[in-house]
Parts: structure tokens; C-alpha cells; sequence
């Protein structure tokens, strides 16, 4: 991460991400190969857009898909699925540039540890 900006930005795509995941994964559940409306793909849309801008090359769950296309009106299930990894690979970006220092949780910024608290790590490199 270059900047706090970036950490906001990052925050508020997991946060997006898990608000997603959690709504269309109710609907998955009652209808697993129901179409998403037009409505909620345009919201899932402009979410990947933004995983695909702030997760790069390095962390972007699938080299060959950015979107989902609207004529072909993925399932309910389809849609859970590409947003559980993008969710994955956020919190893998998030922790991977995390540090700790005296017992507390700190971003990284240009490598360096910044003065924005972080949640623990979840992904580790192993």
C-alpha cells in the first residue's frame, strides 16, 4: 500500500464484500441457479471493479474474468462463489500488509509501518 487512502479504499471493499457475500449467499441458499437481477449484478459489477483496481495484478482472484456479463445472467450461486474469492484474496492483500508492534496491529505503508491500527492478520504466507 502507497498511502491511508489505499487502506480506506481496501477497507471498504471487504466490507462490501462481506455485505454481498452474506446477501446474495441467503439467496443462493433458497435458489442456487436463480438468476441475479439486473439491479444486484450492476452492485456485484462496480464491487469487482473496485477489488479489481485496488487488489492488482498480484492479488486479483482470476486472471481472465473481471465482470460479470449481463447477458448471460449468472446464478445466485455463480455470483457467491466469485465473491467469496474476492474476498479471500482482499483479506490475503489486507494481511499481507499488516505489522505488528508492541502487542497492537498496524498497516504497512511503502513497506513501512504506519499509525493506522489493522485487525490481526487472517492469511498467512506459509
Amino acid at each position: 500500500m502507497k498511502s491511508e487512502q489505499d487502506i480506506e479504499k481496501l477497507e471498504k471493499l471487504i466490507g462490501q464484500l462481506k455485505a454481498l457475500h452474506s446477501e446474495i449467499s441467503v439467496l443462493s441458499k433458497k435458489s442456487p441457479s436463480d438468476a441475479v437481477n439486473d439491479f444486484k449484478l450492476r452492485l456485484v459489477n462496480k464491487c469487482l471493479a473496485a477489488g479489481n483496481d485496488v487488489l492488482g495484478a498480484d492479488y486479483k482472484p482470476f486472471d481472465d474474468f473481471d465482470a460479470f456479463d449481463s447477458d448471460d445472467m449468472p446464478s445466485n450461486s455463480d455470483v457467491t462463489m466469485v465473491i467469496a474469492q474476492y474476498l479471500e484474496e482482499a483479506e490475503r492483500y489486507r494481511s499481507d500488509n499488516v505489522t505488528v508492534s508492541g502487542g497492537y496491529y498496524y498497516y504497512k505503508i511503502n513497506g513501512e509501518q504506519s499509525s493506522v491500527r489493522s485487525a490481526p492478520p487472517t492469511w498467512s504466507k506459509k
